[in-house]
């Protein structure tokens, strides 16, 4: 069986992971893409958007290692779309254009009933009204053998460490301060939750910091 992980997950220095007011012109919230600049570099990313070149460094590996072996995700609402509320109709469809990066299903965390959304690519979004602990059964099923990553936003996160069903995290400490936003980890303790620290690895951007149940 897989483990249920976060991996490439940014982190400001004064410990949010995502900024105030998403909107569609700000996916990431106000401060949100200078948390995110180790990652918008990488090959990775840059193959993810259809271009060429970008960095095969450090960064790169752990961007690289973050999107291999994993059978499903799981998101929360607010990572799929800045729509609130009831859905108006189908238009909305991610931020991701016809063929996400996925390319395996996806369970979005929301209290509003969808029909399941088909890309291209081998994505399909399910809209998960039960809960977390619905999503990750279903998740469980379609990921089989492989890992099951958790996505965000950070409120998510925090309820899927609160709840013990996370194995492993990979956080990216980036050179940035939002002032406000998401707290990821503010009144969790993760020694209580049976983390500690595997490894951290420095580079020119950021530092990355691999953590396990002990």
């Amino acid at each position: 069986m897989g483990k249920v992980r976060v991996s490439g997950l940014a982190v400001s220095l004064d410990g949010f992971s995502a900024g105030v007011d998403q909107s569609l012109e700000q996916p990431l919230g106000k401060g949100g893409p200078a948390m995110f600049q180790w990652f918008f570099e990488t090959r990775t990313w840059r193959a993810m958007q259809g271009m060429e070149g970008g960095s095969q460094g450090t960064d790169n590996e752990f961007a690289s290692r973050a999107m291999a072996n994993v059978g499903a995700w799981i998101i929360g609402r607010n990572m799929f779309g800045p729509v609130r509320g009831q859905w108006p109709d189908d238009s909305w469809k991610g931020w991701w254009g016809d063929d996400p990066p996925y390319h395996v299903p996806v369970f979005v965390l929301t209290h509003h009933a969808r029909e399941p959304l088909q890309m291209e690519g081998g994505t399909t979004f399910y809209f998960v009204t039960g809960g977390i602990h619905e999503a990750m059964e279903r998740a469980k099923q379609a990921a089989g053998d492989r890992d099951i990553r958790i996505g965000g936003g950070p409120a998510t996160i925090r309820q899927y460490l609160k709840a013990g069903l996370i194995d492993e995290m990979h956080l990216v400490f980036a050179p940035a301060l939002l002032g406000a936003g998401e707290s990821l980890l503010a009144g969790i303790d993760l020694t209580s939750l049976g983390f500690k620290v595997r490894r951290n690895t420095n580079s020119e951007h950021c530092m990355h910091v691999e953590f396990e149940k002990a």
